[in-house]
């Protein structure tokens, strides 16, 4: 097997966006979610990117396999976290679809990816 470059790999990549939307977006919570959502958020798609990047030095597709399902497993935890701060009104409906689709989109891709590292 040979190893991927994780900065070559789309799902990487819309993670590192994912990043960056979540940053600008926990920017804006209540000053009381410091350590709360906004320390929980930050962190967790942080832990989608960094997943992905640390199980691409694996030397097996089945060990790739299991980081790349950890990575799946953050962006429905941020999901939920998201949607949590969507009933919590700290965010527009417009923005929380906006996000949760983009959220969707990456479950999707990085799925297909596991998938076709299994068969």
């Amino acid at each position: 097997m040979r190893r991927h470059n994780f900065k070559k790999l789309q799902i990487w990549i819309e993670a590192m966006d994912l990043i960056d939307e979540n940053y600008s977006f926990t920017s804006t919570l209540p000053d009381y979610e410091k350590f709360g959502l906004r320390s929980q958020m930050n962190r967790c798609s942080v832990s989608i990117a960094s997943n992905i990047s640390e199980g691409s030095s694996k030397r097996t597709d089945k060990h790739f396999v299991k980081y790349l399902e950890d990575s799946l497993g953050s962006t429905y935890e941020w999901e939920t976290q998201l949607t949590v701060c969507f009933r919590q009104n700290f965010l527009p409906e417009e923005k929380y679809l906006s996000l949760i689709n983009n959220a969707q989109k990456l479950q999707s891709k990085i799925s297909n990816f596991i998938d076709s590292l299994d068969s």
